[in-house]
């Protein structure tokens, strides 16, 4: 990523000025910056064994994703699978979710989305079996802002082309859903603004349901987590690269 990939330019030159001694990280092709994504998020808890998927659309229409048989952990840029818009394979030694439906309908239906993130999340799965919105106790679990939309029509797996376009229909202009006795659904513009909605959404149902299990607080208020939640917008400065890095110390082949 280059320094104001997904950020708000103005802002970072305002709290941020200092170009640092060193690249946040070296330059990573596409299908390097999904492995990580991937690595990424298995650590915050997306990590129900081979469940899940993530897909990137690209300027050219391609859209990028992971492989059906590896778990998030274990891939590799060279693992990432190259789809046409119409999910049909165009590149890469694997196969596929069959469940992609769910994201190229996504992708069609919301011109705005270009990364959507599915899979059966540990804490906001919590949640999603007790078909509740969990509650913001704090900052961090502010920072995407308040409405969590719960789809409860739960009809089976997304195999089926009903099935999934009734889920993506239901998200609507949401940026992010939990699926009744399912999982997560995550949508962005781009990775790191997506990367912030998956990792904010596993904090705020972690800390909702520690802050719960210890007899409840009095949550944040709307108008407060507005505030803080601006920057799902502009862009969180150095938190994906940060990220990365930590993934990347542990496995330079990552990249490979």
């Amino acid at each position: 990523m280059k320094r104001y990939d997904g950020l708000n330019q103005a802002m970072v030159e305002r709290f941020a000025p200092k170009p640092g001694r060193r690249p946040l990280l070296p330059e990573l092709s596409p299908k390097a910056q999904v492995a990580l994504m991937c690595r990424m998020l298995f650590k915050e808890g997306w990590n129900e064994h081979i469940a899940g998927h993530i897909t990137w659309r690209q300027s050219d229409g391609t859209i990028l994703t992971n492989p059906w048989e590896l778990a998030w952990d274990e891939l590799t840029a060279s693992d990432i699978m190259t789809l046409d818009a119409e999910g049909n394979i165009i590149d890469g030694d694997w196969n596929i979710t069959p469940a992609i439906g769910l994201h190229i309908q996504l992708h069609d239906l919301r011109p705005d989305v270009n990364v959507v993130i599915h899979n059966h999340a540990h804490w906001s799965g919590i949640w999603a079996n007790l078909q509740r919105t969990p509650p913001i106790y704090d900052q961090t679990g502010a920072h995407c802002g308040v409405e969590l939309p719960v789809y409860n029509e739960y009809a089976g797996t997304f195999e089926d082309e009903k099935t999934s376009l009734s889920a993506a229909e239901a998200l609507g202009s949401s940026k992010w859903a939990l699926l009744a006795n399912h999982g997560s659904l995550v949508v962005g513009r781009d990775l790191r603004q997506a990367h912030l909605r998956a990792i904010t959404l596993e904090w705020r149902s972690k800390r909702a349901y520690e802050v719960e299990l210890l007899g409840g607080a009095e949550p944040m208020s709307d108008e407060l987590v507005e505030k803080v939640s601006v920057s799902d917008e502009h862009g969180f400065p150095f938190c994906w690269e940060a990220m990365a890095r930590r993934e990347l110390r542990l496995d330079p082949s990552i990249v490979e």
